[in-house]
């Protein structure tokens, strides 16, 4: 009888421990969340594009090219952006800030007051 119990605790813990596997530990990981970069080509309602790459802002026409400003611009925060530019049309120097509303839109005001937006071009 003592045969038969230790055999049927034998087959009951190779039984448990055919049903257990290297258990590996996972780590999920979180994306990394990017902070928004203004970096890339937007488009006004009129069809102005205005690009922003490592500092430097240009505004151009799209049918002919044209400068029509150009400046620098920095970071303030992650959603605020400061373009000091000039405006080759009015020979004007002027303040911008914009304020990024998600990945794709830009709200501009000029220190005038002036308000427009951009939007994001592929």
């Amino acid at each position: 009888m003592k045969r038969i119990a230790i055999l049927s605790v034998l087959a009951a813990t190779a039984a448990v421990t055919a049903c257990q596997s290297d258990r590996q530990i996972r780590q999920v990981q979180q994306p990394i969340r990017q902070a928004a970069t203004v970096d890339g080509t937007w488009a006004d309602p009129n069809g102005i594009v205005s690009t922003f790459s490592a500092g430097t802002f240009t505004t151009r026409t799209t049918d002919t090219n044209q400068l029509l400003a150009s400046g620098n611009y920095v970071n303030v925060s992650p959603t605020l952006v400061e373009i000091n530019m000039t405006s080759m049309v009015r020979n004007t120097q002027s303040k911008v800030n914009c304020a990024m509303v998600g990945s794709a839109q830009l709200n501009c005001t000029t220190d005038s007051g002036a308000q427009f937006s951009l939007t994001r071009r592929s």
